[in-house]
């Protein structure tokens, strides 16, 4: 297949198409982009005879529809119109009409009942260049000004799961309420996209494979390194959090990098690769074997890239979170790092919802879940 040309985008960053194209008309097009997490969307004109296609108008990416998260898209082609399912940083998905002029309408008016929208954080670039040059997309979120936090911030470093994920501004999914929740409470969080997330190309995406632990890590550090340039913020005073995946690296950070933690949080995040591997659904192993290894024939490698082979160095207070139904971190992988961490003589908190898996889904467990957070994480870095 021939590449089709494509002008006249205003969006920067890096960016990656979404949805593919949907036409509208018989030479009309609408085209979504992903760019560093934020949702841009265009008319377009494709010229099939030049193999070209030109983005006419933005259609989402500015204006009432900027900064934010598209979920879906429905044109019209009768009438013209769009209709868009659009949630941001401070907002819940809100559904919008866009007009054949071109002019917005916002047919909801979802929002978090009780809080001033002018109290949450929208976030701001943060992209930087790691060790060897990549560059890697991130958003810094700060305390909104009417607050009153004055001084540098703690920090709070946020770790998505996946590998294969990736953090954006969008208020529907897990991570947006807990890091709004924590910069109420006089926190900035910081959440980087490194190597292995999805949003910025396949190649991208493949860093990770059979290398977690390895230059994934190295981003991290090297962003701690960054922020200290930054006077708004404090990085003597920086806990380390994530889940699934992000609980591994958070354990991988807190066991290799002592001296950067102040405190750290681990959501049911892998602590013992052999035995996590060997545990997991049968379902899963063909992507172990693919992003990690095999747990006899690399067994040494495994080992190598454990938490578990580096937290007998942990030097920060450490929460870990689990589900007691998880079938793919399972509860006995916690109760072992817990057990074996305490023993060791480790300051270690652990809190348990019998009634989840893998996830924290129930209103009354995420309501528990930040509070408990934002408690542990206040206790040691004192916003």
């Amino acid at each position: 297949m021939q590449p089709v040309a494509v002008t006249g985008a205003v969006h920067t960053g890096v960016a990656e198409l979404e949805y593919g194209a949907q036409r509208c008309s018989e030479d009309g097009f609408v085209v979504s982009y992903n760019a560093d997490g934020v949702s841009w969307g265009y008319q377009a004109i494709l010229d099939s005879q030049r193999r070209a296609m030109h983005l006419t108008r933005v259609l989402w990416g500015q204006g009432a529809l900027a900064g934010g998260v598209v979920q879906d898209y429905r044109p019209d082609p009768a009438s013209g119109r769009l209709a868009v399912s659009f949630s941001s940083a401070t907002t819940p998905s809100q559904l919008a009409i866009i007009g054949s002029d071109g002019t917005t309408s916002t047919v909801t008016r979802n929002r978090i009942l009780g809080i001033d929208r002018q109290l949450f954080a929208p976030g701001e670039d943060a992209s930087y260049d790691s060790h060897d040059g990549l560059r890697i997309s991130a958003r810094l979120y700060l305390p909104a000004e009417p607050l009153g936090f004055t001084g540098p911030r703690p920090v709070v470093y946020y770790i998505h799961g996946g590998p294969q994920g990736q953090e954006r501004p969008d208020f529907t999914w897990f991570s947006m309420p807990l890091i709004q929740y924590l910069t109420l409470h006089g926190f900035a969080v910081f959440v980087p996209n490194v190597r292995g997330s999805t949003g910025y190309g396949e190649a991208f995406m493949k860093h990770v494979n059979r290398d977690w632990g390895g230059q994934d890590r190295l981003d991290h550090v090297t962003a701690v390194q960054r922020l200290r340039d930054d006077p708004r913020l404090d990085t003597d005073r920086i806990g380390v959090m994530g889940r699934s995946y992000g609980g591994y690296m958070t354990l991988t950070l807190a066991g290799r990098h002592p001296q950067l933690w102040s405190v750290a949080v681990d959501l049911f995040g892998p602590y013992d690769l052999p035995a996590w591997v060997k545990r997991l659904p049968q379902s899963w192993q063909g992507y172990a074997a693919l992003g990690l290894g095999d747990p006899d024939t690399d067994h040494g490698e495994l080992i190598a890239r454990s938490p578990r082979t580096y937290l007998g160095a942990l030097a920060c207070p450490l929460l870990v979170i689990q589900g007691a139904n998880d079938p793919r971190v399972t509860k006995a992988e916690s109760d072992e790092l817990v057990n074996e961490l305490r023993t060791a003589g480790k300051n270690i908190d652990y809190l348990i919802f019998d009634d989840e898996g893998h996830d924290i889904t129930q209103h009354a467990n995420k309501t528990r879940c930040y509070q408990t957070i934002t408690i542990f994480l206040q206790k040691h870095l004192n916003p």
